[in-house]
């Protein structure tokens, strides 16, 4: 568990993330609260996309104070502004928040919602190399929307009647 006195430390840190929210934070005269460096904090050890909600229990589970939900949804908004967050929102669901990092494809299965992310060189050697009249190119999000495999298998076996049989564990033989 994280203390406060942790917290409070993360607002000197030499993180280049939490400086950049430093910067932010004191470009636009803001406050720097230990519940907003709670949210970084927990931000920054979260892997992969996830929910307001999902936050809002991570925080709960993790911090050594309440954080309220305005307080979490104002404090995304401002990492959101600052460059360190990107909101996502995938077809039919609820908006997705992760941290910014190298350009990235989102599969998205349109029978289980499941995000995959791949990294296609060949597609970002395309994108950085493509150029637009009267436009700089800062970032870009492709979503591929589709069915993954595992939901493919499942409705195959559907299909054909076949019950979902889970794999029988071998038994160790003595020799």
């Amino acid at each position: 568990m994280k203390t406060d006195s942790h917290i409070e430390n993360l607002a000197d840190s030499t993180n280049p993330v939490v400086r950049k929210f430093n910067d932010y934070l004191d470009a636009h005269n803001l406050r720097k609260t230990a519940e907003r460096y709670a949210i970084l904090d927990r931000i920054l050890n979260t892997n992969g996309h996830f929910s307001i909600e999902e936050l809002q229990q991570m925080l709960d589970q993790v911090s050594g104070f309440r954080v309220s939900r305005s307080t979490v949804y104002n404090t995304v908004e401002l990492l959101i502004d600052a460059k360190i967050l990107r909101r996502h929102v995938f077809e039919g669901m609820q908006a997705q928040y992760e941290r910014i990092t190298l350009p990235h494809t989102h599969l998205i299965c349109t029978v289980c919602n499941k995000v995959k992310e791949v990294k296609d060189t060949n597609f970002a050697a395309f994108m950085n190399a493509r150029r637009f009249n009267a436009f700089n190119t800062d970032h870009y999000s492709l979503y591929v929307y589709g069915v993954c495999s595992t939901c493919a298998r499942k409705s195959k076996r559907a299909k054909h009647g076949i019950k979902e049989e889970k794999p029988k564990r071998q038994q160790k033989t003595k020799d």
